[in-house]
């Protein structure tokens, strides 16, 4: 099967799993795992932050700096599709016990200008404006990117704010990728910041929160009441160490693929609309000749595997085990249907 409903299905690469197998491991809960450090600094290093934490998932790293920010009666911002709010099963209101004020915005981002409307009255009706959440790239915008001057314009409304400042950058590499934007850059800008290694890079398991070193502190107590405590977690980490190493650069040819499927979407009577595509994400909506559910089975029927994203949207995802021979077989099919 041509397998395209999400870059969390790729398999470790034999030299990944190799590092795997050769990994150095201690028990982690006792700070004795030798190759967790060495991915908690790798990942730190490379945003210039203090420290790193890692965790079983993105959902988690994001739910603990949520924690790490706010308290009860407290409100993040965000935008209205943004993971930490659309798929993470309530964590925000169960976890931290805060509500979330719902931002608008084109293609899933929001602006300066946004934020700055959304920030509660120093109210006791209203709950407290502590947090601002982005997402990048934004899963729902057909992996779109954030202009880096827009992040330091929200920056700087968090400052005069006194809110906290969180990026899911559950595939941050692929917008770095595809913008030529800094990793440095973001360090700086954001306090904390959350990045799979599961997605596009390709490890099995794993996300990585960055922040400070006293942020990063207290997020190990809160992963731990999560039930997110690790053993020797240094087989798996070495996982993700790998592909931080050896999986960043090769990212631009998902995008290349993204890319080419659009092109070819573009000359379809039965494609209505394509979302610009900016990495491995495309988003397509189908006109009235198919219903998601005829479309998504006639796509199975020729051997591909791709997820419903709303009424008459396609979402394709691209990823290193999806090969040049696949997208060829993958342009025909779209072609025939």
């Amino acid at each position: 099967m041509i397998d395209l409903r999400s870059d969390t299905l790729t398999k470790p690469t034999l030299a990944m799993h190799a590092a795997m197998m050769d990994a150095q491991v201690g028990d982690d809960m006792f700070g004795e795992d030798p190759t967790v450090a060495a991915l908690e600094h790798k990942a730190a290093e490379i945003f210039g932050m203090e420290a790193a934490l890692y965790c079983a998932s993105g959902t988690m790293t994001n739910q603990i700096a949520i924690r790490l920010h706010t308290t009860l009666q407290d409100e993040v911002i965000c935008h209205k599709y943004s993971h930490i709010y659309m798929y993470e099963s309530g964590g925000i209101m169960s976890n931290s016990g805060v509500s979330v004020r719902l931002l608008e915005g084109e293609r899933g981002m929001i602006t300066a200008k946004d934020v700055r409307a959304a920030i509660q009255p120093d109210d006791i009706h209203s709950p407290v404006s502590r947090l601002v959440s982005l997402e990048n790239t934004m899963n729902k915008g057909g992996g779109s990117c954030y202009d880096f001057d827009e992040i330091l314009a929200i920056k700087k409304v968090c400052e005069e704010k006194g809110l906290g400042f969180h990026l899911d950058g559950a595939r941050l590499f692929n917008a770095l990728i595809a913008t030529g934007q800094n990793a440095l850059d973001y360090g700086k800008a954001f306090d904390t910041i959350s990045i799979c290694l599961s997605k596009g890079l390709g490890a099995p398991v794993g996300s990585l929160l960055l922040g400070s070193a006293a942020h990063i502190k207290r997020a190990k107590r809160v992963r731990k009441v999560m039930g997110g405590a690790w053993r020797q977690a240094g087989y798996i980490a070495a996982a993700g160490l790998y592909a931080l190493e050896n999986h960043v650069e090769r990212l631009i040819e998902d995008h290349k693929a993204a890319k080419t499927i659009a092109d070819v979407l573009k000359g379809l009577s039965y494609v209505d609309e394509i979302y610009p595509c900016e990495t491995n994400i495309l988003i397509f909506r189908i006109g009235d000749k198919y219903t998601n559910e005829i479309f998504l089975a006639k796509l199975k029927e020729h051997g591909v595997l791709a997820f419903g994203f709303g009424p008459q949207l396609i979402r394709f995802v691209t990823h290193y085990d999806f090969t040049n021979d696949q997208l060829n077989d993958l342009l025909v099919t779209l072609k025939k249907l």
